[in-house]
């Protein structure tokens, strides 16, 4: 059962920041400034920042940012990467959210190989799934019941309102005890492996992207309509004691008017 913290609506009473970029370039500026500057402050303050990727057509353009423009704000050599969610395909597959961030962002910066986590596709889905979170416990020392706490989630949201791999009225959203699941998404018909609500919600940082008219009536479902996630899934990453920040373009914001006055808002210039 899925109950949610503070009121039930939306994002109401949580007073999430709402960042709103004139279009996709400037939206992925403002994603690599933010992560430079957590990637800073956490390295200074335990030795090393950890970070889950997301894939899709905005976070491509964020990471070939951060591996040019913002290459040298960033201790890369202190980041582990990890991934949110993965469609069970090869890693030399096109649809591989792993090849995207390798080609556009861990080539280029030359990160090695004990830096890198990803999911072990050439397993079956469900192993997979098994394989990535007794490696997350291994890697954050956790255990039943207490969930890893990744620095910084990456997460994009669908027109459906899915994130990650987490989508409408998957029983995934429902899940309280695993850390990473095998999931089937409609369309098209496939499998993915994705990390689950626990894990989203110990992330000290979520850092969303969405860009997009065609994901402007959702975005004002999820941040301003009734509480209803296994509708719009993205509106269970609710961290409690994390920090939830909403990176949208102009076109994705254009029905959010009325949600406004609810949120930490600002339109920052485009360029430093």
């Amino acid at each position: 059962m899925i109950t949610p913290p503070g009121e039930k609506c939306g994002l109401a009473g949580l007073k999430p920041t709402l960042h709103i970029a004139s279009d996709l370039q400037a939206l992925a500026r403002l994603g690599a400034r933010s992560i430079a500057e957590q990637a800073r402050k956490r390295v200074r303050e335990q030795g090393r920042f950890t970070l889950a990727l997301s894939g899709g057509r905005t976070p491509k353009v964020l990471f070939e940012l951060l591996a040019g423009e913002f290459r040298k704000q960033i201790p890369w050599t202190r980041v582990h990467f990890f991934w949110g969610d993965e469609r069970h395909v090869p890693h030399h597959h096109a649809e591989s959210n792993y090849l995207m961030a390798q080609q556009t962002l861990l080539t280029p910066l030359s990160v090695t190989r004990q830096q890198i986590h990803p999911m072990r596709t050439d397993l079956s889905a469900e192993n997979c799934a098994d394989d990535y979170e007794r490696r997350l416990k291994q890697f954050f020392g956790t255990g039943d019941p207490q969930p890893p706490s990744l620095d910084l989630v990456l997460l994009g949201m669908g027109a459906d309102g899915h994130t990650a791999s987490l989508f409408p009225d998957s029983p995934a959203l429902s899940e309280e005890k695993r850390l990473v699941v095998a999931v089937r998404a409609h369309r098209p018909e496939s499998h993915r492996v994705t990390l689950t609500p626990p894990v989203l919600n110990r992330a000290r940082e979520v850092l969303f992207l969405v860009g997009g008219r065609e994901k402007a009536m959702t975005l004002k479902q999820v941040l301003g309509g009734p509480f209803r996630p296994h509708r719009f899934p993205a509106q269970i990453v609710r961290p409690p004691n994390g920090r939830v920040t909403w990176l949208v373009d102009r076109e994705a914001a254009g029905e959010l008017d009325g949600f406004e006055q609810n949120a930490v808002t600002s339109r920052p210039p485009d360029r430093d």
